[in-house]
């Protein structure tokens, strides 16, 4: 007989994101979702059910079941989320609740970074408000490849077909102009329950699916071939025993793709090209890995390569450089100015860096740009050029959203100022800007 959990293994995951604006129903439908979907605890439900008698509501709210954790970031927890594990029979769910408000930018980008889905929510009485641009063009800044928008309080206009088809056009139009590959709108009352778990009885005018009939049967791609193949070292090996005399090994967690023995590589910033001798995964040898196991390689040729570099196949290298354009947000609450040293963190390789040039800031609202700010504060997003002090194997986001991102830290306590997305998003792209020659004291 199969059991719970082998059952839950042979399911896929779903990492999904919620983003709302503030009053528009997002803790209720977290709520809804975990209680409709058998996923809160008998002690969970009673605490919830005690605390809405006390406030005289008959009925138990469900938004408390989350809205303990926003009220601690609402206290001043800078980057963080709040994330909810739970599964049905067909897929396991990792739930980040991102905060809505516009000075919690930041979380939503941490929370969206690596979601494969958005839910955002939209109060179906105010529509499309600049909030909901917000969100739709920060998921399309960070390539969320999938997008619900959820016209909640339906029960609050009747359920009225017109009012949720000109929202859902409006929105549709807006994300699909920013890239969004996939929109799906679903009307639902997050505090009646409707389309949310169980289809509604109040709107026989809408046959698509409800929250979590999407969640399950989204399309999640684990098409591990189509990846760009990279493998940051994290570790060299080299334990020169009796036992293995001669074993040099590079551990790590594979980023993307698949390598193979016999496959012919390139290790970055180098550029020197072997080829991998054998795979070692969890004490076996294998002829094949794949993203994300952790293995070890072993190459053919004895390559001076250390923690921080990259291994590639040959025929699919990224480009080396030192001159880093990309889009930021801002999370930190000391400014990003240009001129200022920081340290650059890209997969498991730190190196020195200047921020060159900060071209512009981004306008979420209307996807205008500020010219020259000279510095990004809090929650902003914007362009910046950033000088290496050592050559980096740097694909773009949209390439790879994993090795395409790095972080910006501050050198002095190692704070982290901006989490970057490398290439091109809604701004041009920018000339990368020289180093100056009073920049010897950081070995350029």
């Amino acid at each position: 007989m199969t059991t719970t959990a082998e059952q839950l293994s042979a399911t896929t995951l779903l990492r999904f994101a919620t983003a709302g604006s503030v009053d528009d129903g997002k803790s209720t439908l977290v709520g809804r979702l975990l209680h409709d979907s058998k996923s809160v605890l008998t002690d969970q439900l009673e605490a919830v059910e005690q605390v809405s008698l006390s406030r005289g509501q008959e009925a138990p709210d469900l938004a408390l079941l989350t809205d303990g954790l926003r009220a601690e970031r609402e206290q001043g927890i800078t980057i963080d989320v709040a994330y909810r594990y739970f599964a049905t029979a067909r897929r396991r769910f990792i739930l980040a609740d991102t905060p809505g408000h516009v000075q919690y930018t930041r979380n939503m980008v941490t929370g969206a970074s690596t979601a494969e889905l958005a839910v955002v929510l939209v109060d179906a009485r105010n529509g499309v408000v600049e909030q909901t641009r917000r969100h739709a063009a920060v998921a399309a800044l960070l390539r969320v490849p999938h997008v619900v928008l959820a016209v909640n309080k339906m029960d609050l206009v009747d359920y009225a077909e017109p009012v949720f088809a000109a929202i859902a056009e409006e929105f549709t139009a807006y994300a699909a102009s920013l890239g969004v590959p996939e929109i799906t709108a679903i009307p639902i009352s997050a505090l009646a329950g409707d389309n949310v778990v169980e289809p509604s009885a109040h709107m026989d005018w809408y046959g698509g699916p409800t929250v979590l009939e999407h969640l399950e049967t989204v399309p999640v791609s684990h098409d591990l071939t189509a990846c760009h193949a990279r493998f940051p070292v994290q570790y060299v090996i080299r334990p020169q025993t009796a036992e293995h005399p001669d074993y040099r090994g590079y551990a790590g967690q594979i980023a993307a793709g698949v390598f193979r023995v016999g496959e012919a590589v390139s290790v970055l910033p180098s550029g020197r090209t072997t080829t991998i001798t054998g795979i070692d995964a969890l004490g076996e040898s294998v002829d094949i890995a794949w993203a994300p196991q952790s293995v070890t390689l072993r190459l053919a040729d004895d390559i001076d390569i250390s923690r921080g570099d990259l291994i590639a196949p040959a025929a699919d290298v990224p480009p080396v450089t030192q001159d880093v354009e990309a889009t930021v947000c801002h999370v930190a609450d000391q400014p990003l100015s240009v001129g200022q040293r920081v340290l650059l963190k890209h997969t498991t390789r730190t190196v020195k860096a200047i921020v060159k040039d900060i071209p512009s800031r981004l306008t979420l609202d209307d996807l205008s740009q500020h010219p020259a700010p000279g510095q990004l504060v809090a929650n902003d997003i914007g362009r910046v050029v950033v000088r290496t002090a050592e050559p980096l194997a740097l694909d773009t986001y949209a390439d790879s959203r994993r090795t395409g991102s790095f972080l910006l830290i501050d050198p002095a306590d190692g704070t982290t100022l901006s989490a970057g997305m490398a290439g091109t998003a809604f701004a041009a792209a920018t000339e990368p800007v020289a180093a100056d020659d009073d920049d010897a004291e950081w070995d350029f």
